[in-house]
C-alpha cells in the first residue's frame, strides 16, 4: 500500500519541492560531488520520509546501506567486526522506532504499515532485520546510482544529452533508458525450485543460479546498440533492472518518479551537469554504482 499510484501522487509534490530546493542551492562555477550532494541527499531524504525516520539522523540510512553492501569485509576480520556493529546499531535503532509506534493508529510510513499488517506484525527479529535491509538498500543504493548514472551516462553520450535537452518530452523514455543503461543492482542469486531446461542447458532443482540483470539489459537481441544511451529508445521499458514477476521491485514506481522529477527540474532550470573527472566507483559485483563524482554545472 505504500507504493500505490495514489501514494505516488501524494508524494510527488514533496519530492518536487525538495528536488527544486536542492538544485537551486547547488554551487555554480565550482566543482562538487554530485553523488553526495545530490544523489545521496535526495534518496536518503526520501527513505527518511518513507520510514518517518528522524530527519536529523537521516544520513545513518546511507551509512547503514553502505555497510550492508560492503564486500571488503570478506577479507578483513576487523572490517567484518565493524560492519557487524553497524548492523547491530541499525537493528537497535529501528527496534526502538517499532516500539514507539506500537499501539498507535496506522500511518503512511513503512514501519506503521508493517505493524498493522497481518503478514508482518509478528515478525521475528531476523525477518524484521532482513526486511529492513531490503528496504534500505532497495530505496537507497538503487535510485541514487541511477541519479549518478544519469549524469555520467549523458556525459558519455553528449549528442543524446543534447537531444534530451532539446526535447523534454523524451524524459519518460530517458528515465527508463538510464535505469537500463546503469542497472544499479547487477545481479540477484536464486535457487531453482524444479528441474528446468534453459536454452539447452539443464538446471536441476536446488541449483544456485545467478540472474545477471546487467547482462540482460545489454542483450543485443532485445536492444539495438545496447551499450549506448538512446534517450527516446522505444523499448527501454523492457529492461530487467527492477527484477521480474513476484520478485519485481516494490518501489519501482517511486524510483521512476524520483528520477523523472529530477530530470524535469534540471530541464526547467536548463541545467547541465558536466563530469570533470572519472568517478570513484563502488567496489562491488552487486551494487553497480559510484562513491563520488566531481561535476560542474552549466546552463544551456
Amino acid at each position: 500500500p505504500a507504493f500505490t499510484p495514489t501514494e505516488m501522487e501524494r508524494l510527488s509534490t514533496e519530492i518536487r519541492q525538495r528536488t527544486g530546493q536542492l538544485l537551486d542551492g547547488l554551487p555554480r562555477g565550482a566543482a562538487f560531488d554530485w553523488v553526495d550532494t545530490v544523489s545521496i541527499e535526495l534518496t536518503t531524504g526520501m527513505l527518511a520520509i518513507l520510514f518517518d525516520f528522524p530527519w536529523k539522523d537521516r544520513r545513518k540510512l546511507t551509512e547503514w546501506s553502505d555497510w550492508i553492501s560492503d564486500i571488503d569485509y570478506l577479507d578483513d576480520v576487523d572490517r567484518a567486526y565493524e560492519r557487524r556493529e553497524h548492523l547491530r546499531a541499525m537493528a537497535s535503532y529501528f527496534s526502538d522506532l517499532w516500539e514507539q509506534r506500537l499501539g498507535q493508529d496506522e500511518a503512511p510510513d513503512l514501519l506503521s504499515r508493517m505493524i498493522h499488517s497481518e503478514a508482518m506484525a509478528e515478525m521475528d527479529r531476523y525477518t524484521f532485520i532482513g526486511n529492513l535491509t531490503l528496504l534500505i538498500v532497495g530505496g537507497n543504493d538503487t535510485t541514487r546510482n541511477s541519479m549518478s548514472g544519469y549524469v555520467y551516462g549523458l556525459d558519455q553520450f553528449p549528442d543524446e544529452r543534447q537531444r534530451l535537452e532539446q526535447n523534454p518530452d523524451f524524459i519518460p523514455s530517458a528515465v527508463q533508458e538510464i535505469i537500463r543503461w546503469q542497472t544499479p543492482l547487477a545481479h540477484m542469486r536464486r535457487t531453482a525450485t524444479e528441474d528446468h531446461d534453459l536454452f539447452g542447458h539443464t538446471i536441476e532443482k536446488g541449483d544456485a543460479v545467478v540472474l545477471w540483470y546487467l547482462s540482460a539489459n545489454r542483450d543485443e537481441t532485445v536492444f539495438e546498440r545496447p551499450n549506448d544511451i538512446i534517450v527516446d529508445r522505444d523499448n527501454g521499458r523492457r529492461h530487467l533492472a527492477f527484477g521480474y514477476g513476484i520478485h519485481r521491485c516494490v518501489g519501482a514506481r517511486l524510483a521512476e518518479l524520483q528520477l523523472k522529477i529530477l530530470f524535469e527540474e534540471m530541464a526547467a532550470r536548463r541545467l547541465r551537469a558536466n563530469v570533470v573527472s572519472e568517478p570513484d566507483r563502488v567496489s562491488s559485483c552487486f551494487v553497480h554504482g559510484y562513491r563520488s563524482m566531481q561535476v560542474e554545472l552549466s546552463e544551456y
